[in-house]
């Protein structure tokens, strides 16, 4: 426990936060697991500054099972931080700082049971993955399964290590998230019939997000195992106009859609086009011939869907926890991502989603040693 703590230590103080650079954290894993005599694989990013770090423990030419992590963080500017939140701090059997839950301790506790892996592996590998801007929509991971799609022998399970409490989660919802930009046609705000405003125009849409939403509520799929049990859409972002007597001529606003198997985020998009293509925009073209409406997919990502093919996975840790009770989860995870290469995927990990993205986030001793306890078993 030692070990993992001031691993722990290390891997927090690295300020890994999406879309900066995270070498400096995955030199410092090669060079760690170098020490044991692995070889680490990297998948750098386009512009070569963030990578993905690949490792197998054990024979190469078989799959087995992979524990996965993300490096990186969300940012801590505008939080009320009691201590440094790139300093480990250890008050009350509490580690503060951030990435401790999510999911720093994770990866610490894989990397302090690396010398357990070493003496014990024969037959079966264990692979180690770390991505980078997961936060920003499982934007690394990609690149990464692109590669071990290639390999002749890919994980047979992966496990990955979001805080879930150390309970086995089956399943998660999808994400989707679009940006749509209106434009329409300045003009003064004493003669607004002779402008296109794209404010209001904007709005017309978002209401239909609202109204879609709340049908989803009432009448859309439903599977009790998720909190909502619904999917769900909401507008998160909005802009536009430079005066109060400027009719303006551009609005965006974001919006993301998570979603149970099933379509209806594919549905409500369409719906949205529809109203978009047929309703509004000939009503703006009547003005101005320019005006557009367009609609920009930022970050998709799969659900992880409870399918037969995650049994044996799920059935063996399970086992090692002496608990079947398995989650759905209400955040996004890579597992789909792993499971759409034919990868069957978990999520299990120490700490709590509700303690990471805000201040004075932690995770506990006792969480992160039922966690190496479990990795030491798993061999």
């Amino acid at each position: 426990m030692q070990t993992v703590i001031e691993l722990l230590a290390r891997l927090v103080s690295f300020k890994s936060v999406s879309r900066h650079s995270n070498l400096d954290l995955i030199d410092f894993v090669a060079d760690y697991l170098d020490g044991f005599g692995i070889h680490a694989r990297r998948v750098y990013s386009d512009d070569g500054e963030r990578a993905n770090l690949y490792a197998t423990i054990g024979p190469t030419e078989r799959g087995g099972i992979c524990l996965s992590g993300h490096s990186d963080v969300v940012p801590v500017e505008g939080q009320p931080w009691t201590s440094d939140p790139f300093v480990l701090l250890e008050r009350d059997g509490r580690l503060y700082a951030r990435g401790t839950s999510d999911m720093k301790g994770f990866i610490a506790c894989v990397l302090a049971a690396v010398p357990h892996f070493v003496e014990r592996v024969t037959d079966v590998p264990i692979h180690i993955a770390i991505s980078y801007d997961e936060e920003i929509g499982c934007v690394g991971v990609r690149g990464l399964l692109d590669e071990l799609a290639k390999d002749a022998a890919k994980p047979t399970g992966c496990i990955i290590g979001e805080p879930t409490g150390m309970r086995v989660a089956s399943a998660h919802k999808g994400k989707s998230a679009y940006r749509c930009c209106v434009r329409g046609l300045a003009g003064h705000s004493a003669q607004p019939s002779l402008g296109v405003n794209a404010i209001e125009y904007a709005a017309d849409l978002v209401a239909l997000l609202r109204r879609s939403g709340r049908a989803l509520q009432s009448s859309g799929n439903k599977d009790a195992r998720y909190d909502p049990p619904f999917s769900t859409v909401q507008t998160g972002k909005i802009s536009g106009g430079v005066a109060v007597n400027v009719v303006p001529d551009h609005c965006e606003f974001d919006f993301e859609i998570r979603q149970l198997p099933g379509g209806d985020g594919a549905r409500l998009v369409s719906e949205l086009t529809t109203f978009a293509t047929q309703t509004l925009l000939p009503e703006m073209k009547r003005v101005s011939n320019d005006a557009t409406i367009d609609l920009q997919c930022l970050v998709e990502y799969p659900g992880l869907s409870d399918d037969a093919s995650s049994n044996a996975l799920k059935t063996l840790c399970a086992g090692l926890l002496g608990d079947t009770d398995f989650a759905t989860l209400s955040f996004g995870t890579e597992a789909g991502l792993f499971q759409s290469i034919g990868i069957p995927s978990v999520v299990c990990g120490p700490g709590s989603i509700l303690r990471a993205h805000k201040a004075d986030e932690y995770v506990t001793v006792d969480e992160l040693a039922e966690c190496l306890a479990f990795l030491k078993r798993l061999i």
